[in-house]
Formats: structure tokens, sequence, C-alpha cells
């Protein structure tokens, strides 16, 4: 089995973990450019409203002439407390499923500790959510990128926030489910706080489209 080749993600979607789940090997893409409007920066989370956007801000780049930045060099703009905000919106949205309070001092600190690099931060919420599911990887990084990877099975679309979701997920119990009905491939946040440990398992007998 080819190791599977994704992008470092705000958490991330929970097909993006189904794919993890199903991998023997990850690596991460290091040397891309950085794009908007993607999992790099954003995760959907279901709030007493319906779907909830929580985005990180970035800081702009200093050299206009440039056009383009790696992700590896895109820095966090603190001057916000977004932090702040987005566990305020976490705990909204949660503090009454089964499991947040099962994992709420392992997440507490992400939202806590200031970051700088966004790539670092990414890696540091997907490095415990890992953790949580209890799926076991080395982190090894591209040395350069590649258009088309043929060494890797390549699933860095996942990345992109605009394509059109998974819409052959399972249904599973949500706390606004009642309200709104089933909201699928939201944060991976989402199914940890809604079905704790066994989640692994729901992503393991998961089979996407494509």
């Amino acid at each position: 089995m080819k190791t599977t080749l994704i992008h470092p993600c705000y958490f991330g979607p929970i097909d993006l973990y189904v794919v993890i789940a199903k991998s023997s090997n990850l690596i991460f893409e290091k040397k891309d450019n950085y794009q908007k409007q993607t999992y790099r920066t954003r995760q959907y989370i279901y709030g007493a409203n319906g779907q909830l956007l929580l985005n990180i801000p970035i800081k702009h780049r200093e050299d206009k002439t440039k056009a383009h930045q790696k992700y590896k060099d895109i820095k966090i703009e603190n001057a916000f407390k977004w932090q702040r905000l987005h566990w305020r919106s976490l705990e909204a949205a949660y503090r009454t499923s089964p499991f947040f309070e099962f994992y709420e001092d392992e997440f507490a600190p992400l939202f806590e500790n200031k970051a700088t690099y966004l790539m670092d931060f990414n890696l540091a919420c997907m490095q415990l959510v890992l953790d949580c599911l209890g799926l076991s990887f080395e982190f090894k990084f591209t040395d350069k990128f590649e258009l088309n990877s043929l060494e890797y099975q390549d699933r860095r679309s996942l990345i992109n926030s605009k394509r059109k979701p998974a819409s052959d997920l399972e249904d599973y119990i949500q706390v606004f489910k009642p309200k709104f009905g089933f909201l699928p491939n939201l944060s991976i946040l989402d199914l940890l706080f809604n079905k704790g440990p066994s989640s692994q398992m729901y992503l393991e007998s998961q089979h996407l489209k494509g």
C-alpha cells in the first residue's frame, strides 16, 4: 500500500480521517504554496444555530511583490483573540455532548498557548486528534513539491473546503441533530466529542466514494 500524502489541517474534516484511518503510512506536504479558503485555516462545527465556521486569522505578507507564500512560512495573527473565541464556540457547541469533558483537558491548551506558525499549530492539532483516535503514525514530510505525485497516494485535494462534501458518511448522534438534522463531514472534533473512543471504529467502517 502506498503512503498517503495529505496537507496539515486545522483539525480537518471527517472524510480526511477516514482516509487516514485506512492508511498504513502518512506523509505531510510541506513544500506547497499557501492557498486561502481551505481547511488550513478553517473548520466547521455544529453550533446551536447550525453549521458554524471557525477561521484562524493569518498575518498578511510584508513583501507584496511576492506572488506566493509557502504554507510553512505563514504566521498566525495573534492580535485577535481568536483562540478564546474558538474555544468558547467549541464549549457552547459540545459542552453537552457525551465526550467533551472526556477530552477537554487535552484540547484546551491548544487554545491557551499562542502559536506562531500556522503549519506548526495544525500539526499539533492533528497529532492530538490521532492520539485520541488511537492512531499512531511517524510524521514525515515532503522534501520537494510535485504537482502530480506518483510515489504516494495523493489525497491533498481533501484540503479544499469548497469541494463537494462527503455525502456517504453514516449518521451518528449529534447534539443539535433533533433541531437541524444530521450534518455530515464536519470537523473531526464533532465526531470525537459525540462518539468518543468509538470514533476510530466509525472511521474504519466508512466507505467513501471516489
